[in-house]
């Protein structure tokens, strides 16, 4: 961690006029005889850093070396601040905002300043996903294969992989990594990963970065066309924007929008109850019907 350390000893020295030892000490948690090594390493890196003895001495960077004594503005701060406090809300710790307190030079108008933005990147299951993120972080940084149960609509199956991005998009957490079953490139979503063991160590390869767009992972195989009435609006707005549906001259919304498979027309569909009707693809209105004729039996 001395790079680290040396980085937050740095900033400091580059936007305070002049800091002591103790200080230094106190703040990265290290003793006297350690910040002053890490001076002097900086010194042999080029730094040209004065050190004054006495009552109002102090350690500082020469001053016509400094041309901007400012690495980051409060706003600037503040916004890496929100983001590090995100990645806070994964984990259940305070280590990345430890982080930045070490990196802000202890200014507490910086840690205390904007908190308009709360960015909490948890889901429902924390309590399961948090510890599934951690392992698989330690597995990506050490190149260990991860071996897991999955769970996907086709059923149950038992995947080795080779972990190399965690990725937050569509309100979930996957993982891209190297599928030792598949012999290819996979995205994982980690709520559906079970029994998750870092195994083996294993070689890096070239890895291209997933294509995460929508036409890419959710192609539109079926164009759905849909009369749903009006106090569902709020549905539509949320989960496809108001441009997926026109109001008719008789209040109801005509929905239009592409979806991937047949089962999710129709799980889709069902789950309004009575406040849709499927009018296109024609041929799974047939499909809806015998939905609901099993639920019909079932209860």
């Amino acid at each position: 961690m001395k790079l680290d350390r040396m980085i937050g000893i740095l900033s400091i020295l580059l936007q305070r006029e002049k800091v002591t030892a103790p200080y230094l000490a106190e703040k990265f948690e290290v003793s006297r005889r350690t910040i002053n090594r890490d001076i002097e390493s900086l010194c042999m890196a080029g730094i040209p850093i004065v050190t004054e003895q006495g009552k109002n001495g102090g350690i500082s960077i020469m001053a016509n070396y400094k041309v901007d004594k400012t690495l980051l503005s409060k706003s600037d701060m503040q916004a890496i601040l929100a983001g590090l406090r995100s990645l806070d809300s994964i984990s259940g710790t305070n280590r990345y905002a430890q982080l930045m307190e070490k990196l802000s030079f202890g200014a507490s108008n910086l840690l205390s300043g904007d908190s308009h933005i709360l960015i909490d990147l948890s889901a429902w299951h924390k309590e399961s996903l948090s510890p599934k993120i951690e392992l698989l972080h330690s597995a990506i940084l050490s190149a260990t294969t991860v071996r897991f149960s999955y769970y996907a609509p086709k059923g149950e199956s038992l995947r080795t992989i080779e972990p190399y991005h965690l990725i937050f998009q569509w309100s979930s957490w996957y993982i891209w990594g190297w599928c030792r079953n598949r012999q290819d490139f996979r995205l994982f979503k980690l709520n559906r990963m079970t029994n998750l063991q870092m195994e083996e160590p294993f070689e890096k390869r070239s890895v291209p970065l997933p294509d995460l767009s929508s036409e890419q992972v959710f192609p539109a195989a079926y164009q759905v066309k849909a009369k749903i009435q009006p106090q569902y609006q709020w549905r539509l707005i949320e989960e496809y924007g108001p441009e997926s549906f026109t109001r008719q001259s008789d209040g109801s919304l005509l929905f239009m929008s592409g979806f991937t498979d047949k089962n999710s027309i129709v799980c889709w569909i069902a789950s309004f109850g009575e406040g849709a009707e499927l009018l296109e693809p024609a041929q799974f209105r047939k499909d809806v019907l015998e939905f609901a004729q099993g639920i019909c039996r079932q209860y």
